[in-house]
């Protein structure tokens, strides 16, 4: 098969690309598109590094082919932040020290998000769950685990504080 152009749609800006049939997501977005936030650790889908949301969903770019992304949002490490102001997880990454070496941090970083958008509360048997494909060798998943109990609790007592009477 030839190489195909198709469009992604990266942290809600449309690229147009050329990529071979068998060119991986994370191929195609560190290497035609320079999103290198996105990260290699094992092309083989164990170690969580290359994580990033396709429809909000965790995906593994390493496993994922590009042309299968063609029409859905793709988001990466390079889209969680609004500009120069951190997303909440990424700060309480920093606040936790959860960063460490920072190999592993995009990957966990949008599973956590993933996590959260869907489960606003979820208990650290949760988070192990969802965090369980990721490969973290500096920080011994504790710092992570409480990076997003954190934001969790933050986003929880916002809500309680936005209740009418309170």
């Amino acid at each position: 098969m030839a190489d195909q152009g198709i469009v992604l749609s990266v942290n809600d800006r449309a690229y147009r690309v050329v990529v071979a049939p068998n060119e991986t997501l994370l191929d195609a977005l560190r290497d035609r598109l320079g999103l290198t936030g996105t990260k290699c650790g094992c092309d083989s889908g164990s170690c969580g590094a290359c994580t990033v949301l396709v429809d909000n969903q965790p995906f593994l770019s390493c496993l994922t082919l590009a042309i299968r992304c063609e029409g859905r949002q793709i988001t990466t490490i390079e889209g969680l932040a609004e500009g120069p102001v951190l997303h909440p997880l990424q700060q309480a990454a920093v606040q936790h020290g959860a960063v460490q070496c920072g190999y592993c941090t995009p990957g966990w970083l949008l599973t956590a998000k993933a996590l959260l958008d869907t489960n606003p509360s979820p208990t650290r048997d949760e988070i192990r769950l969802a965090i369980a494909g990721h490969l973290c060798r500096c920080t011994g998943y504790q710092k992570i685990e409480d990076c997003i109990m954190a934001v969790a609790r933050d986003r929880e007592r916002a809500s309680l504080d936005a209740v009418p009477g309170r």
